[in-house]
């Protein structure tokens, strides 16, 4: 008897981008820029709040392209400490002067 084979569909796999980028990353872009076009109620507010949405969109369709999660991997990267001490058990309690070569 044949394994059975089940295709995975493109539809159910693919990330979800909103006009070439992230979804969240446009759509807040898109409220700031709104909302200071709003808010000010000029035209050169309207014509920066513009400019700064089509630029923002064009870095996040490069983001999108290039990794559709790189916001992601770029939250994870902020949570790494920028220097891991060596040790030699992970729950191993080092006495002050240890500690200190460390420094």
């Amino acid at each position: 008897m044949a394994l059975r084979t089940v295709p995975i569909r493109r539809a159910g796999n693919r990330d979800n981008l909103f006009m070439g980028g992230d979804r969240e990353l446009v759509m807040f872009s898109g409220l700031l820029a709104f909302a200071l076009t709003f808010s000010a109620q000029e035209l050169i507010a309207t014509i920066i709040g513009l400019l700064l949405w089509s630029g923002a969109l064009y870095v996040f369709r490069l983001m999108g392209k290039a990794d559709p999660k790189m916001r992601f991997v770029y939250l994870r990267h902020r949570l790494y400490r920028k220097y891991y001490p060596a040790r030699s058990k992970p729950f191993r309690s080092n006495t002050n002067s240890q500690g200190k070569q460390y420094q």
